[in-house]
Parts: C-alpha cells; sequence; structure tokens
C-alpha cells in the first residue's frame, strides 16, 4: 500500500470517528440546573429554614436522577455554597448550548399561611404577586458587583422596568410553559404533601437572560411552618426532586426521546379519589392545519415567538422551505416535513449545525399535532 493510500485511510477513519462523536454529541440531551442564591445570599430564612441550602440540596438530588440516563448531561450553575451572579447562571446554560434551563428556589411571603408550589415561565405580568415574585427573585443582582452598569436599564424595584430592556418576545414560551406544566403536574401528583400553585409567567432576570426553554421553580413557602419542614426535610426534598426530573424526563420523551424508557422512570399510581384539578395555564383546542395531506408527519420545530417574520432562508441562517402556523398568540417556524423518521432526524441534525440548538421534532397526523412516540409507533 503505498502512502498516499495510507493517508487515505486515515483520513476516512478520522473522519468515521469525528462524525460519530458529532452524531452522538447531538444526541445528548442537555439540562443546565440552577441552584437559587448562594454564599452571602441566603435568600428566604425562617426559623432554621435556609433557602439557599435547601434549593442546593434539591438540584444535587434532581442532577443525581437525570445523571443515571446516559443521553442526559447535566450542568450545573453551582454545586457548592457559593454566589453566581444571575447573568452568570444564564450564561453557564447559553455556552453548553443546553437544551433547557430550570431555576430551583423556594417561595416567602410575610403571611405565613401562603403555601404552594408555583413554576414560572418568561413573561411580562400584571399579576402584583407574580411581579412580587420576580422582584424579590430579581433583587439578588445588587448583591453583585457593579450591577447597575450590567443591568443598565433595570430597576430592581420594579420588575416591569425590563420592557426598556427589549424584552418584547420570548421564542421559547410555548417549550417552557410544556415543561412548566409537566413540573406542576408532578407536584400535583405528590397529593396533600404540597399544593400544586400552576404555572404562571413573571419577568425574572436570570431566565430573561437564558436563551432555551427555561423555567423558575418555586418549589413551597418556606416562610409557611408546616410546608417550610417537608422543603427542609430529606423526605421532602426527595419527593420535589423526583417530581422535577421526572418531569424533565417527559419532556425529553416528548421533544427529544427515541421511544427507549429512561433510567429509574417512576410512574406515580394515580389516584382517583381526588377529582383532577383545573389547568391554571389556559389552553385552546388543538390546531388543526387546513387542507393539510392525510397521514402522519414529521418536521423539525425551530422556534416559537411572538414575532412575526419573513419566512425567507436569509431570516433563518440559509434554511429553505421553512413554514409558520399561528397558535395560542404565538408565530412557530417549523423546517422541512417528511413522513420518514430517518429522514426527519437528519432535517433536525442540519437545523442544529446551523445554530438552532433548541429545535427539536414534531409529528402530525392529517393536519393535527399528535406525541412523536405515537408516530414513530
Amino acid at each position: 500500500m503505498n502512502i498516499f493510500s495510507k493517508t487515505k485511510l486515515i483520513f476516512i477513519f478520522f473522519l468515521t470517528i469525528t462524525s460519530f462523536f458529532a452524531y452522538s454529541q447531538s444526541n445528548v440531551f442537555k439540562v443546565t440546573l440552577d441552584a437559587g442564591h448562594g454564599d452571602h445570599d441566603f435568600g428566604a430564612v425562617y426559623s432554621g429554614r435556609i433557602e439557599k441550602n435547601i434549593a442546593l440540596a434539591i438540584v444535587l438530588k434532581v442532577g443525581k436522577i437525570l445523571e443515571l440516563n446516559p443521553n442526559v448531561h447535566v450542568i450545573y450553575t453551582r454545586k457548592t455554597d457559593v454566589f453566581i451572579d444571575l447573568v452568570e447562571r444564564a450564561n453557564i446554560a447559553n455556552r453548553a448550548n443546553s437544551n433547557i434551563f430550570v431555576s430551583i428556589h423556594c417561595n416567602a411571603n410575610k403571611n405565613t399561611a401562603a403555601d404552594g408550589t408555583e413554576t414560572y415561565v418568561m413573561g411580562l405580568s400584571k399579576v402584583a404577586s407574580n411581579l412580587e415574585a420576580a422582584k424579590k427573585e430579581n433583587s439578588v443582582i445588587t448583591l453583585e458587583k457593579d450591577y447597575k452598569r450590567k443591568y443598565e436599564g433595570y430597576d430592581p424595584n420594579s420588575p416591569e422596568s425590563m420592557i426598556g430592556m427589549t424584552l418584547m418576545q420570548e421564542e421559547y414560551l410555548d417549550n417552557s410553559i410544556s415543561l412548566a406544566s409537566k413540573i406542576e403536574d408532578n407536584f400535583e401528583k405528590l397529593g396533600k404533601k404540597l399544593r400544586q400553585g400552576g404555572v404562571k409567567q413573571a419577568p425574572f432576570m436570570v431566565l430573561h437572560k437564558a436563551y432555551m426553554p427555561r423555567v423558575l421553580v418555586e418549589t413551597g413557602f418556606v416562610s409557611n411552618p408546616a410546608e417550610g419542614d417537608i422543603l427542609n426535610s430529606e423526605a421532602g426534598q426527595d419527593d420535589i426532586a423526583q417530581a422535577i426530573a421526572q418531569a424533565i424526563l417527559s419532556y425529553k420523551r416528548e421533544y427529544f426521546g427515541t421511544g427507549a424508557p429512561e433510567v429509574n422512570e417512576v410512574k406515580p399510581a394515580k389516584d382517583t379519589s381526588v377529582p383532577a384539578k383545573p389547568k391554571t395555564v389556559e389552553t385552546t383546542p388543538k390546531a388543526v392545519v387546513k387542507d393539510a395531506p392525510k397521514g402522519t408527519f414529521f418536521k423539525v420545530q425551530l422556534i416559537a415567538s411572538i414575532k412575526k417574520t419573513p419566512l425567507e432562508p436569509k431570516n433563518f441562517k440559509g434554511l429553505k422551505n421553512v413554514t409558520m402556523i399561528y397558535e395560542n398568540n404565538i408565530y412557530k417556524y417549523f423546517y422541512q416535513e417528511t413522513s420518514d423518521y430517518e429522514i426527519a432526524k437528519k432535517y433536525l441534525q442540519e437545523a442544529k449545525n446551523k445554530g438552532y440548538g433548541a429545535s427539536f421534532l414534531v409529528a402530525t397526523k392529517n393536519g393535527e399535532k399528535i406525541n412523536i412516540q405515537d408516530a414513530i409507533k
């Protein structure tokens, strides 16, 4: 064998290994977990119940469950008692090109009877209690060095001032609500241990700076003696961590799954004695695309935004055959369409290679959206 042939074989081998590695990496579901507060920022403190410690304990437990799954990679903003700037927490997720960002906190109120979980998605709200929650969490920035320069135009005492920071769109609202709903649904399954408070919107700074589907979980009120004791207990933290972790795995299965079950999947038994509570977030009937071809099809969802964008390749990083539907006051943009799942996965990889790291496959049957796992079956 001559030198040219040997060089060619080495090149082909190297290219194969590189391609395999790249493909393997693309199939990894990246989750950034953020434990609120830390170090000199204690968060809410009531009768020895300290938010920063509870949030970190829950995050580490959630991460431990997720890390049992080989296709899930967990990134932590902190694993010890340290202080991390709000913008840096989001940037950790951004640099990792995470698929989702989950920030975990505890709630508090002067009214010690206040209780219940709340999972927030990014949004501008006129609800006083939502704004108060955002104000409390956003006030952390005053503990950061040079915060006035870093957050120029933002007033910590007025969450609404985020409007002046060009926060006029939420590209991942649809997916954020889906993830938040799964978390709250799992909290509801805990029964009497924690009251499920529902999905809400508020302008949280840490969510504003993260560029992927993201939620902020208020796991309960440390100011409430009974609920605070649950949050501060090993058993309570285990239950909460399990609820959050299983919601994340459920989200992964729906948007990034291959049909294979995750490790340590726990399916709580249904409580038939308690009627289901109404959803907190208003929903609309499933959108059905008129004149859609009959059959099951896959396509890549690139982004969801309140902003309408002309369907030109230059607006979508050169991608052609981009379509759009308007649903739930959100414009959703899709790339390609095929009835072949294997081809659909190639389209998904193309989108990710173009920079749409949070893109995912969706499926429709006769024009109506269905679960991706049902479509694969």
